[in-house]
């Protein structure tokens, strides 16, 4: 299934059926990931099902896994900006507001 069309639900899964199948290729068991982890088995039992989990859980097993990289892959930064190639522009700190269109006199 392409990953761009599927629901939260189906991401959660798929997420936890990739951790699961890194776990169990490196033959670890749940108890034994979940202690390296420091997070508990039922929340590796639900990060692994796809029912919810936090930021930090993931963070964790990952980090036990050896697999932190995995993380930079969700939002590269963009080394070259080609919108910045033609300008002298600072490295953006913040976002700004969508300008508004200015208005024609009456």
């Amino acid at each position: 299934m392409p990953l761009g069309s599927a629901t939260v639900e189906e991401l959660e899964l798929a997420l936890g059926a990739r951790l699961r199948a890194l776990r169990l290729d490196r033959n670890i068991d749940q108890k034994t990931l979940a202690s390296r982890a420091g997070v508990s088995v039922r929340a590796l039992r639900n990060l692994e099902g796809g029912s919810g989990s936090t930021v930090r859980t993931l963070a964790s097993v990952l980090r036990a896994l050896g697999r932190e990289a995995w993380l930079e892959t969700i939002a590269p930064v963009a080394s070259v900006n080609p919108l910045m190639l033609g300008r002298h522009a600072k490295v953006r700190q913040r976002s700004s507001k969508p300008r508004r269109a200015p208005r024609e006199a009456p």
